[in-house]
């Protein structure tokens, strides 16, 4: 991830790329190290809407355009909440990060996320 004064952040990421996963995503999990995270990629970029259901833990939500643009951030989501929280315009890839990581690394709408 590349934040807009050019500091790079690296994470190690499970990727969500099947039905199964992506409905799990981070559940259950009771801790997050602060360099890991999860990625989920959507072929047609559409908009999409995450919820925390039987989510332990507080997570950074963020969904990202087809150009790789963060086009919206949820920081520090309330574990085990069922509001939907949307991404308000098309994507194709949500990565959900430890609660607070965004802000602790300087992570902003208009970065940049690239897959390695």
């Amino acid at each position: 991830m590349t934040t807009a004064d050019g500091r790079t952040h690296d994470f190690i990421v499970e990727i969500a790329d099947t039905p199964e996963a992506q409905r799990k995503g981070l559940m259950y999990r009771e801790s997050l190290a602060p360099d890991r995270g999860m990625v989920f990629l959507y072929d047609t970029p559409a908009n999409q809407s995450f919820w925390m259901k039987n989510t332990y833990i507080p997570l950074d939500i963020i969904y990202v355009r087809a150009d790789g643009t963060i086009a919206r951030i949820y920081e520090n989501t309330l574990p085990l909440s069922q509001t939907p929280l949307g991404s308000l315009e098309p994507v194709s890839m949500v990565f959900e990060i430890a609660g607070g990581r965004s802000a602790e690394l300087g992570i902003a709408a208009g970065d940049i996320v690239a897959l390695k």
